[in-house]
């Protein structure tokens, strides 16, 4: 059941049968059939199914609540029973690039310590660039980066899947139908990031494979945070981490524009020196993918 309902929540998440199954590193049609056997058991549709999308339906809103609070009961239980022997140090060390720092790994961390009080964290958080550096230099064993593993002396591996989005002010009434093409995307102020961080990499090497060389970019900001902060003031627009805007989109305080023709998508990576091996970073890892929540 476990299962069923992770796979179930994961394609809310992503309104894709395709996304959840990259995600999930599992095929298609499992997804697809994992969903069936849910929708048959409790007889009744939780996705409408349209040609290119998938969006859920009222019972589906609701399943998805009770599915939250099932999965949540897993994680206590398998941390109480499963870990409650682990022993780890006093303080453990590790990096995160911004977006995770800030939108991502603060409430694991707090979950962790309610189990584990007596350890401590100190946790450094810089662009994607830097944290490679850290762990290349061996002042850090391990972390957590956005961007692409390219190289060869680090060791990454997958952790979850993230959009890229385009925002703007909700109230800015450019774009009514909330859609524009690759052309206008060219043309609109956009606030970016700083040259190192890896949300500006991966956005850039998306926009070179479709001719966009260069944004017209009116203002360079070092944190997402300090982005939404000058949106909330502004009708510019920005190109950030689905992840990062999820408050703001429901409070209304942003909005999504659509670019057709256009996904920007990229990984959260776990990464360390190639060879490296740690039983404590081994289960930190573990611990991270079961109590993370979208």
């Amino acid at each position: 059941m476990k299962t069923k309902l992770h796979i179930f929540k994961t394609v809310a998440y992503h309104s894709s049968f395709t996304k959840a199954a990259e995600q999930l590193f599992i095929s298609q049609p499992a997804i697809s059939k994992s969903i069936r056997n849910l929708e048959n058991d409790y007889k009744t549709t939780f996705f409408l199914r349209k040609r290119n999308s998938i969006e859920l339906t009222d019972d589906g809103k609701a399943f998805l609540i009770y599915a939250n609070k099932i999965l949540d009961l897993y994680s206590d239980l398998e941390n109480h029973f499963i870990n409650k022997h682990a022993k780890f140090p006093s303080l453990i060390s590790f990096g995160v690039s911004t977006t995770i720092a800030s939108y991502i790994i603060p409430k694991i961390l707090a979950k962790f310590r309610i189990q584990f009080p007596q350890t401590n964290f100190k946790v450094i958080s810089e662009n994607t660039e830097d944290i490679e550096d850290l762990i290349l230099n061996q002042q850090l064993d391990f972390g957590i980066i956005e961007g692409r593993n390219t190289n060869r002396k680090l060791q990454f591996k997958k952790f979850i899947k993230d959009e890229i989005v385009l925002v703007t002010n909700a109230k800015n009434e450019a774009f009514k139908k909330g859609i524009i093409n690759i052309k206008t995307l060219h043309e609109i102020p956009i606030i970016e990031r700083e040259i190192g961080s890896g949300t500006r990499e991966i956005i850039h090497d998306f926009l070179s494979t479709n001719n966009i060389k260069k944004l017209n970019t009116v203002v360079t900001l070092n944190s997402t945070e300090a982005i939404k902060n000058y949106l909330y003031y502004s009708d510019n627009y920005a190109l950030v981490s689905i992840s990062a805007v999820r408050e703001d989109l429901i409070n209304n305080k942003l909005k999504i524009i659509d670019i057709k023709d256009l996904t920007i998508e990229r990984w959260f990576y776990f990464v360390s020196r190639t060879g490296y091996q740690s039983n404590l970073m081994d289960y930190f890892e573990t611990y991270v993918r079961n109590n993370y929540n979208f």
